[in-house]
């Protein structure tokens, strides 16, 4: 199986640490997106990040991708069976998908993406914008929903984690660190995450890439 994708995409990366920490055996094929490459336009028609080829199926969209390996390969996955507990996981994951992603993103892509990678001036006053008035709000509810010890959802890892802590990641990349003094939970919570081999790796590829 074929992932496309940079992993500095929360998305990109939230499938790969899913792989990871189910042992399923992903090639990264590292394109941006709009790549022109014909097996990635035919899998991702809209040219966004990432898409998956597994023989002749082809896949875009990191929650497709992962609902996908899940039926897949059902021994041992992330998302549970219990019907609340899976209503949880999927509310997890929408939120760092859609409410997380467009306040880290302002941050990431004018911080770091434009000028460490294309070289071109970011827009600061957005990013200081996201940073004061739309990141807060979202650290104090993750605060409330973290336990002090163990996971989101449950008693075990689940794609709720992985999607939550793959968008503090590129929270991380922008600058901003969960403080300890504000949030206590949610920056030990990180702290576990950010210690699990499945991210560890990852992230630490992702700040040598980036000059972190």
């Amino acid at each position: 199986m074929i992932l496309f994708g940079l992993s500095v995409s929360p998305f990109v990366r939230k499938v790969m640490m899913y792989a990871n920490e189910r042992g399923l055996q992903l090639e990264n094929k590292p394109v941006g997106p709009q790549a022109d490459d014909p097996v990635f336009k035919a899998a991702s028609p809209f040219g966004k990040i990432p898409a998956l080829q597994d023989g002749d199926y082809l896949l875009a969209d990191s929650s497709a991708i992962i609902h996908y390996l899940e039926a897949k390969f059902p021994d041992g996955g992330l998302i549970p069976a219990d019907p609340q507990t899976r209503g949880k996981v999927i509310w997890f994951d929408e939120f760092a998908d859609t409410i997380m992603f467009p306040a880290g993103t302002v941050m990431f892509f004018n911080r770091v993406v434009l000028p460490k990678i294309r070289k071109a001036a970011g827009d600061l006053v957005a990013a200081d914008d996201a940073e004061k008035n739309k990141v807060p709000p979202l650290l104090a509810y993750l605060e409330t929903c973290v336990p002090t010890d163990g996971y989101l959802v449950g008693n075990s890892l689940t794609l709720a984690d992985i999607a939550v802590t793959s968008e503090l990641i590129n929270f991380s990349h922008a600058g901003v660190q969960v403080d300890a003094a504000k949030y206590p939970k949610l920056a030990a919570y990180f702290a576990r995450m950010s210690a699990r081999t499945s991210v560890s790796e990852i992230f630490s590829g992702e700040k040598r890439f980036l000059g972190l």
